[in-house]
């Protein structure tokens, strides 16, 4: 039965009403009350993102904030991830599981899902008299079953933030009243239907058809765990993707939240007068994860200055065991004391340069009045820093700049440059301590793979995996990764995306079902430096679980700069299923151009390819990262490629991914790095080599980033 008009405007007249006689003045009254009762929480809706139940506010979580976020109002299982890379802007994805509809007869069996990425910003920050303000959009560049387009404003008075918004779309589907941007040109008078094949920006349909006015409250209680909400809202559920429709016998929505602790809230809600909803929230501040860490003390340093090593070999162990340097080569050159090597246990180079100061003063004699550190990557010296000897290894002092005392500041002493290719082929001064290059490494540990959002479902693999290395020189080495299957959910999975191009990476679960032992890597690898700033690097064999073949990569980096610029070219040919020594018909050239920029925006890399890709087709890789001082790497891509039409669902490839430094879970400091990738759909075009090394990543201690905080973690 359809509303009569009469009434849904008498509802809004109320709801108007209601907003400006009661929530309006509350909003401009705000001020000091709310700086004296200090932040209130906030949390994700039904769909991820932070609203209230299933309408957005204009809120934000804090920067570097992670959630993962659970909830269950029937037909509608949602599956949501939310990120917070800046104050202004909040991002995710989310599935959306409807019992209503089966994929069909490609699995029968199985609950149709939906896939959707949310965007929201917010330029207008809240003041004592302006609220704040944001523009939201709900499945962006999805199937377009639940995309809205909105705006929203929140202004807090004490323990309530009220929050009143504008929405199209599947947010506004109750359709109020007329379009207002309609006066400025028709086409946004009607909207246009789902896209459903998914992966476009169908920018023509944004902020389309009837909007409707959605608003609500939250409070938060006396017992500051416990926050109630209430909502009004602007769907009223007769238009629902693949053509459901819900009695809605209110347009009230009342729920609450029960914070367990800073990380896990449990939600409970009564919505459209007729469903409850269920959830929980697992939430994570990426920007501050550290641990305490339980490191070997730096040494005690002796109180003379004219000390004398009974050998530079037990100095060598002591500068790798406790200020995480492996040393190659120690010489003395004038007054100076020069230390090569590379680092390999704390990530801020000054950490380590200063517990390596005091092990080189209580060795030096009284000549020396500075140490010098080469520091080595990927075979090349990157950089050289050069410390006084005092005064340390008595207290150095350390100041903010704004110190009275800055002049005498220890780091003012301190001169840090790039090494250039002539220095590099050098060695300077008398050879103390000189280590052969040759030897073998090795790592164990456990590894996944996975894959979810398709038919089969969430597909997992559990793996123990062992990664082999042996230098041959300062710039040649063999590397070899295996892996064992312990166990997996495989056995089911049998759907294959349909494509027009070759399949260079939709049957990767072909991959995964087929090998129980896997070579993942096999390959020796060489680099020579070409000249002051420019690096070369060649490889050849197994390089990744679906290709083995040889390529080549240059990279031009000045020392400290912001800008570099890369190009690789590489030719390939596709392993066969099982992850041995065979290999099928398939093979391709593929490399790219590409230019990496430090913006100096907020930490922020960005990543800009041109090249040819795996089912050869052309196209651009962009790719923005930004990196929180707790040293995690929050980063997305997008790939738009010549595939166009034969692309398939998704139309281009996206995603995003995750890398964390391993020493913020565990209490021994290290160098090493676990990155997460996820990508919504697995498709052929835009899809790149998976290569074990890069020069960009081999040659990071080139750049001076954070290495002034590595003098402040208590040395």
């Amino acid at each position: 039965m359809v509303e009569p008009a009469k009434y849904r405007r008498r509802r809004l007249a109320q709801f108007a009403a209601f907003s400006c006689v009661v929530i309006l003045p509350w909003m401009v009254r705000s001020g000091v009350a709310a700086e004296k009762t200090g932040r209130l929480p906030v949390f994700q809706t039904d769909y991820g993102g932070v609203g209230l139940l299933e309408t957005p506010t204009a809120r934000h979580a804090e920067e570097g904030e992670f959630s993962f976020s659970f909830s269950h109002i029937k037909p509608y299982t949602n599956y949501a991830f939310s990120f917070q890379p800046f104050t202004w802007m909040q991002a995710g994805f989310r599935y959306t599981s409807i019992s209503t509809h089966r994929y069909g007869s490609v699995a029968p069996n199985r609950n149709y899902l939906d896939k959707g990425v949310d965007l929201k910003l917010t330029p207008i920050r809240e003041s004592r008299y302006i609220p704040e303000m944001s523009i939201g959009f709900r499945d962006l560049g999805g199937t377009g079953l639940f995309s809205s387009e909105y705006l929203v404003a929140n202004k807090r008075w004490y323990d309530l933030d009220f929050s009143l918004g504008l929405a199209w779309g599947y947010l506004g589907n109750r359709g109020d009243f007329r379009n207002p941007l309609g006066l400025i040109s028709s086409r946004f008078d009607h909207r246009v239907g789902a896209s459903g094949g998914g992966g476009k920006f169908n920018f023509k349909s944004w902020f389309t058809g009837r909007p409707s006015v959605f608003g609500g409250i939250q409070y938060t209680t006396p017992w500051r765990p416990l926050t109630l909400q209430v909502e009004y809202d602007g769907n009223d559920y007769k238009h629902q993707p693949l053509g459901d429709s819900f009695k809605q016998k209110l347009p009230v929505n009342f729920g609450a939240r029960l914070r367990l602790n800073d990380n896990v809230t449990l939600s409970a809600a009564y919505e459209r007068g007729t469903t409850v909803m269920l959830g929980a929230t697992l939430s994570l501040n990426l920007a501050h994860l550290t641990q305490p860490k339980s490191d070997p003390a730096p040494v005690v340093p002796k109180n003379t200055d004219d000390n004398h090593p009974k050998s530079w070999s037990k100095v060598a162990d002591k500068l790798s065991s406790n200020a995480g340097i492996n040393v190659t080569r120690i010489s003395k050159k004038d007054h100076t004391l020069v230390v090569d090597g590379v680092p390999n246990k704390y990530r801020y180079m000054g950490q380590a340069e200063l517990r390596g100061d005091r092990i080189l003063h209580n060795a030096a004699s009284a000549d020396i009045d500075s140490f010098e550190y080469r520091w080595e990557g990927g075979g090349f010296f990157l950089r050289n820093d050069k410390l006084p000897r005092k005064p340390l290894p008595s207290n150095p002092l350390l100041v903010s700049p704004a110190s009275p005392f800055s002049d005498l500041d220890y780091r003012r002493g301190i001169i840090s440059s790039g090494i250039d290719k002539a220095d590099a082929d050098a060695k300077p001064g008398q050879t103390l301590y000189e280590k052969s290059r040759r030897g073998f490494s090795y790592d164990v540990g456990p590894g996944l793979n996975y894959n979810y959002g398709g038919p089969d479902g969430l597909l997992f693999q559990v793996l123990a995996r062992a990664g082999l290395q042996y230098r041959t020189d300062q710039h040649g080495w063999a590397s070899a990764s295996l892996g064992y299957s312990l166990f997996d959910n495989l056995s089911h999975a049998n759907y294959l995306a349909p494509t027009q191009l070759p399949r260079v990476r939709s049957d990767v679960v072909s991959y995964l079902k087929h090998t129980s032992l896997g070579l993942y890597n096999l390959q020796y690898t060489r680099t020579a430096r070409l000249s002051d700033n420019l690096f070369g690097m060649a490889y050849g064999g197994l390089l990744e679980q679906m290709y083995g073949g040889v390529g080549g990569e240059v990279l031009y980096r000045p020392f400290d700069s912001n800008v570099a610029f890369g190009v690789d070219v590489n030719w390939v040919k596709k392993r066969g299923y099982d992850t041995q020594f065979d290999f099928q018909k398939y093979s391709t050239v593929e490399g790219h151009a590409t230019a990496y920029i430090k913006t100096g925006i907020d930490n922020i890399l960005a990543r800009i390819s041109v090249g040819r890709y795996l089912a050869k087709d052309y196209g651009t890789t962009i790719d923005l990262s930004k990196t929180f001082d707790s040293g995690v790497t929050l980063g997305a891509y997008a790939v738009f490629t010549s595939a166009g039409n034969k692309y398939g669902e998704g139309s281009f490839n996206k995603g995003i991914y995750l890398t964390m430094p391993l020493d913020i879970f565990f209490t021994k400091s290290s160098r090493n790095y676990v990155t997460a990738h996820y990508t919504p759909l697995t498709r052929d075009g835009g899809a790149s080599l998976n290569r074990e090394y890069s020069l960009y990543s081999l040659t990071g201690t080139r750049d001076l980033d954070r290495y002034w905080d590595g003098f402040k973690k208590g040395n």
